[in-house]
């Protein structure tokens, strides 16, 4: 599917942003490894929480969607040996924190994925994990889906120090060491988000997280989960294409509700705010151990920016349509230090280059990022090619909505692997000036 958007668009609107994706995919491997029954509200229903969904369903999961409820039946552990392949779609979330999970059973399962997950590196989880005793068999590429997984329990204990922060990587190893048969310790820096050790310490994990010399330590003792009761708040990830959105464009304002704000998630409206964004925070409160609140973002001036590297881990989700407000922004950004982005849904470092150029955007790759010099005089259509990687289809679309004429996104239906109905929310919620 293609999209034709028209530029030079405003908006001013109460804007409905998804549930956050990641704590959607934490409320059902956390409640199918606890003991009761765990109820999850405002779940994800987007095509990567539903890869998570159907793979522990297959694990012999009950899971019932009932009233917009999500209801999951604990297994305490202990799952069951699926008679399928575990496909994960398009979710690196889902395949690398099942490769911990599984890991603490004693089956044999497969888990595969579409074209781009297979293309997506495995052996930054399996290798730390193997030591631990688990056994993983590449099937076809070495390092890459489809992988043979043969747990073991109880695991040997891990102390690690993961080589670059990875909440994914990080979260795996947590899943496993909850099933070692003594305390594991596992430390990374900078610090990646922390939704798996805040969950499952309302879940009843016994987890200690603390700082030293500025690397983040997570303590994980053996022990087992008890059932949740979550609501899920809306994703700042998601929230940040509308953000920008009402920054870049003419007498604009953008409000969300109810939206995530854990510190490890709002580098993004830092970084913003550095570069000279009228951005408000209202209304925090805690849920499920998370800050949640209102965010209400203007019209701006924007300056350019260098990313500070302890950022990156923070905002490493939304790069992408930072560098569209970077396009907008007086000056010059650089973004460094970010090779994790090589190697998501695509190569976001050349993605996300090539869909500045076809704006017209004077922007270079480097190495490990990207640097953009502001050009909103000199921009033109754009004809976005988005490799089906979601965020780099959104943040095309943002863009095409503050540039002048008709631009058009390529394969545009893979937004909805986070955000169903992206582009009627933004065309529905802004105006042709």
């Amino acid at each position: 599917m293609n999209v034709k958007i028209e530029g030079r668009r405003k908006i001013k609107a109460k804007v409905n942003i998804p549930p956050d994706k990641s704590i959607s995919h934490r409320s059902i491997m956390i409640g199918a490894l606890a003991k009761g029954i765990t109820e999850v509200e405002n779940f994800l229903f987007a095509d990567d929480c539903i890869s998570t969904i159907e793979c522990f369903k297959k694990l012999g999961v009950e899971i019932e969607i009932k009233s917009g409820r999500v209801i999951i039946i604990g297994k305490n552990y202990n799952l069951s040996a699926p008679d399928k392949r575990l496909y994960c779609g398009n979710s690196g979330t889902t395949a690398r924190l099942l490769l911990g999970i599984l890991s603490t059973q004693q089956f044999e399962a497969v888990l595969d994925g579409d074209s781009s997950l297979r293309k997506r590196p495995m052996k930054r989880v399996t290798e730390p994990l193997t030591t631990m005793g688990s056994s993983f068999e590449f099937l076809e590429n070495d390092g890459f889906l489809p992988v043979r997984v043969k747990g073991k329990s109880p695991l040997t204990p891990i102390y690690y120090t993961l080589p670059v922060s990875s909440a994914q990587v990080k979260s795996a190893l947590i899943f496993a060491a909850l099933k070692a048969e003594n305390k594991s310790v596992i430390k990374e820096s900078p610090m990646s988000r922390n939704h798996t050790e805040l969950m499952l310490k309302s879940a009843g994990a016994n987890i200690k997280t603390s700082f030293e010399n500025e690397v983040y330590k997570v303590e994980v003792f053996p022990g087992n989960l008890e059932s949740l009761k979550i609501r899920v708040p809306s994703d700042i990830s998601s929230a940040a294409f509308f953000i920008v959105l009402a920054l870049i464009c003419e007498d604009s304002e953008v409000i969300v509700e109810n939206c995530i704000l854990n510190p490890t998630r709002t580098g993004i409206i830092d970084i913003l705010k550095q570069m000279g964004a009228d951005i408000t925070i209202e209304d925090v409160q805690i849920q499920n151990g998370e800050p949640v609140g209102r965010i209400i973002a203007k019209s701006s001036n924007l300056t350019g920016v260098s990313v500070d590297k302890k950022d990156i881990p923070r905002i490493i989700d939304e790069i992408p349509i930072l560098a569209v407000a970077a396009a907008f922004a007086d000056g010059k950004t650089i973004i460094d230090n970010a090779s994790e982005l090589r190697v998501k849904e695509s190569d976001r470092i050349k993605t996300t280059i090539e869909m500045l150029k076809s704006f017209g955007v004077e922007c270079y790759e480097l190495e490990n990022g990207l640097l953009i010099v502001g050009s909103k005089n000199k921009l033109k259509p754009g004809i976005v090619n988005s490799y089906s990687d979601h965020r780099i289809a959104m943040a095309g679309a943002v863009m095409a909505c503050a540039t002048e004429g008709e631009s058009t996104i390529l394969n545009a239906e893979c937004a909805s692997i986070s955000f169903p109905g992206f582009y009627e929310t933004l065309i529905g919620h802004s105006k042709k000036v």
